[in-house]
């Protein structure tokens, strides 16, 4: 069975070193890897994004191309949208385990556990690697 891992990543400093972690992770169980951007908006920052991402993982030799996703609900604050938006996809594509920085980008996701992650980890539907 082929373990299907999703990192989400926002751009922080501690998204990417999910990132480097899931990678290692991925090339040492032969686990499928996938990077995915949440945003309502695709922009410079995002391209930025992707291209940093894409640099983690070419050095770690993943075959995976960042993606993004925009068509989100807009019905929930940002940080509680984008972890629903994770357990969606979780749901629609069946990954097995999702790894997520420990906070976001903003000043109070950096007191406390991201909003996002906490979202994913809360609804207790997939395990959940938060890395420092």
């Amino acid at each position: 069975m082929n373990v299907k891992i999703l990192v989400p990543v926002d751009g922080s400093d501690c998204s990417f070193r999910a990132v480097e972690f899931a990678a290692e992770m991925a090339t040492n169980y032969d686990a499928t890897l996938h990077v995915v951007h949440i945003t309502d908006s695709r922009d410079e920052a995002t391209e930025e994004i992707l291209r940093r991402a894409r640099d983690v993982l070419d050095a770690h030799d993943v075959d995976d191309e960042p993606a993004v996703r925009t068509d989100i609900s807009l019905n929930f604050r940002p940080s509680n949208r984008i972890g629903e938006d994770v357990l969606t996809l979780v749901e629609e594509e069946g990954y097995d385990h999702v790894v997520m920085g420990h906070h976001g980008s903003g000043a109070v996701e950096r007191a406390i556990l991201g909003s996002a992650t906490e979202t994913v980890m809360d609804a207790e539907r997939v395990p959940v690697t938060v890395v420092p």
